[in-house]
């Protein structure tokens, strides 16, 4: 009976010795959302400017490679060559822009992916009639931190609130 006795006293030793020389665990990364929604709201107004500029490349480094892009009215475009073209589509016409900022943009407790929900009005041509027309509606962007730590899209979506409209002439 002592023999059985001094076995488990001699077990629980071990389990305490053991508990006593486990590692703390790591402390928490630093809470960075706060700057992480700051950079993705200065990426997109930067984005608009690059739009208004009506360059393509830096239009495009605001896409992940593999990036997919689903605009209103254009097939689904994967990847930054289906990207590319779509954009060359869109900015050989004159009257093309984009105006779109975000009224929410949450991000995940990891800081690893986000999105960006938001508001946007585009005005091109109508390829039929040759009359400048205007569409709004919303988005959603969906961002992943890359291993630089800048923002990068990895799913645009918009949906028109209505079909384009042309544009009235000022008085």
């Amino acid at each position: 009976m002592k023999t059985t006795s001094f076995s488990l006293a001699g077990v629980a030793l071990v389990l305490a010795f053991q508990m006593g020389c486990s590692q703390a665990p790591p402390p928490a990364p630093p809470d960075t959302r706060a700057a992480d929604e700051q950079a993705i709201r200065e990426g997109e107004a930067q984005w608009v400017k690059d739009f208004a500029a009506k360059d393509v490349d830096k239009v495009l480094s605001h896409y992940a490679d593999d990036a997919a892009s689903m605009i209103p009215d254009m097939a689904l475009m994967t990847g930054h060559d289906a990207i590319r073209a779509g954009l060359k589509e869109e900015f050989s016409d004159p009257n093309a822009s984009l105006d779109f900022h975000p009224t929410k943009v949450e991000v995940s407790k990891a800081s690893d992916l986000a999105y960006s929900q938001g508001v946007y009005t585009f005005t091109s041509t109508d390829p039929k009639t040759k009359k400048k027309m205007t569409e709004s509606g919303g988005y959603v962007e969906v961002y992943k931190k890359q291993a630089d730590g800048s923002w990068k899209v990895v799913e645009d979506i918009a949906t028109q609130a209505a079909p384009p409209a042309p544009v009235k002439a000022a008085k």
